[in-house]
């Protein structure tokens, strides 16, 4: 299929042309030099634009040198450790699981999940470095055929999940997990339910970290703080001069694709000819998250992290630094009340690229343009209270919301739009004060240097060298890939790196 250059019908929006450059006379003599491009809306200059865009872009992704990757790794090896010690607890964990690591903690919108739950975190103040574990605490892995879910119950996106779908040995594990449904011929459903698993797996992991500080071994991280947020556990640690955020999210991990989005596969996709379908449906999720008349304890919410990890290969980065720059914009901007997340500009941006021209979001000083489209796009969304999930559009992301808080957000919006040149220096400004917290943090721990948890404290500086430099290629050179690791709960010493298909 060729990359779909008209407008998406399910989308919503219309079609938006290309900027031109704008020339002043013509050629000749007489000719008078070109007028900077403009924006019409606020008369900012796109070049200044673009600019402020480049700058946030550098304060906001820094490098790791060797020290601060090893650093990364430590905290890694130590969620790992800790999982790995929680499945050994009662077994209710899958032995050979598979966890998707995501760059960017729940509250930067990489996943799908209500954050009017969560503490507030802020970068710089709180940690340094924030990431998404999605943790399966099911999973469906034989199914060749689309899933079909139990859907009667729940609103769109969303889905109750029976453990009639498994076997009587994880129905025995996971029975005080759930709720139960006695039917009137006398049989008894058990749903898995959300609130419950979060529950469990706080506890366990309370338990479990409590055990391991009581045994502290030289270099091991400091757990800084340990909170469940609604159905997430935020853990942040303390590794040498660096504070991890985890996110850590229990999911029911299916592989295949769900019959509900079956449909939104016959349609053309700017990734089309990129990547492959089968690495787009590979697999989904279901995330413990409810719909806004939901059922806490049963209803789950279809996650398509998977497929957006591959999906965000095809994405320019000229729009991804837009991208970027507009939630940092909006994170401060919109924050109250809590109506309009990251992940909701995440679903305007994947529309925006099956909308407009491949060739069109490849150009590479389009920064400013893209910027102000997607605040136009929110804008838009927010005006007519409609922002259909990218993956199942007959589901509309915005259809709770009140008249008065759609139209408050927009206001806000409109103010941006006014004058995006001052709210960029903002942002700017925002992430430079985090990156000083930083780097004070880290001068006043400098004189430590902080072995792996398994070092003696022996001389282990080549190892460390080349374990910081493979670290820094999995973390640094790996954009927009899907990077799995499998724990082997004998020796959860060994954690084992999976980039794409290949084992590190």
């Amino acid at each position: 299929m060729l990359p779909q250059l008209e407008e998406s019908p399910s989308s919503g929006y219309a079609k938006m042309a290309a900027p031109l450059a704008s020339k002043a006379g013509s050629a000749g003599t007489n000719s008078k030099p070109p007028f900077p491009e403009l924006d019409f809306r606020s008369g900012a200059r796109v070049e200044e634009l673009n600019k402020l865009i480049q700058e946030f872009t550098k304060h906001d992704q820094r490098e790791y040198d060797d020290q601060r990757a090893l650093e990364i790794h430590t905290a890694k090896d130590f969620i790992f450790s800790m999982l790995g010690m929680v499945q050994k607890l009662d077994q209710k964990l899958p032995v050979a699981n598979e966890y998707l690591l995501l760059s960017g903690g729940v509250r930067e919108g990489v996943v799908d999940i209500d954050l009017d739950e969560l503490n507030v975190y802020a970068r710089g103040t709180d940690y340094d470095m924030d990431f998404t574990l999605l943790v399966p605490a099911l999973k469906l892995h034989d199914r060749n055929q689309p899933v079909t879910l139990d859907m009667r119950h729940s609103a769109l996106c969303h889905s109750w999940l029976s453990l009639r779908l498994f076997d009587e040995g994880t129905i025995s594990k996971w029975k005080d997990c759930c709720t139960i449904v006695d039917h009137i011929n006398g049989a008894t459903n058990y749903f898995f339910s959300p609130t419950k698993v979060a529950d469990w797996f706080y506890d366990s992991i309370s338990i479990v970290l409590s055990e391991i500080q009581k045994k502290p071994q030289r270099g091991m991280p400091k757990v800084e703080k340990v909170e469940k947020n609604g159905t997430i556990i935020s853990i942040i640690l303390g590794v040498g001069s660096s504070r991890m955020l985890y996110d850590i999210v229990p999911v029911v991990s299916f592989k295949g694709w769900p019959a509900v989005a079956q449909s939104w596969l016959m349609e053309n996709h700017f990734w089309d000819g990129k990547i492959t379908e089968e690495e787009v449906i590979s697999g989904f999720y279901l995330v413990p998250a409810c719909s806004y008349k939901g059922k806490k304890d049963n209803e789950w919410r279809l996650s398509f992290a998977r497929s957006e990890v591959q999906l965000k290969k095809c994405i320019s980065s000229s729009l991804m630094q837009a991208y970027q720059a507009c939630k940092a914009i909006i994170i401060k901007l919109l924050s109250r009340p809590k109506a309009i997340s990251p992940y909701h500009l995440r679903s305007m941006m994947l529309w925006a690229c099956d909308r407009l021209p491949a060739n069109y979001l490849a150009q590479e000083d389009y920064a400013a343009h893209f910027l102000l489209g997607l605040i136009d796009d929110l804008q838009h969304c927010l005006v007519n209270k409609m922002c259909p999930n990218y993956f199942i559009p007959q589901c509309n992301m915005l259809e709770h919301l009140s008249e008065e808080t759609v139209m408050l957000h927009a206001r806000k919006l409109s103010s941006v739009r006014s004058d995006p040149a001052e709210h960029l220096r903002t942002a700017i400004e925002h992430v430079k004060a985090a990156n000083r917290l930083t780097l004070e943090l880290q001068r006043r721990g400098s004189t430590t240097s902080i072995p792996s948890p398994q070092s003696d404290g022996g001389d282990t500086n080549q190892p460390d060298d080349r374990l910081a430099k493979k670290l820094q290629q999995l973390v640094t050179e790996n954009p927009g890939k899907s990077i799995s690791v499998f724990i082997n709960p004998d020796d959860v010493t060994r954690p084992h790196f999976r980039i794409d298909d290949k084992f590190f």
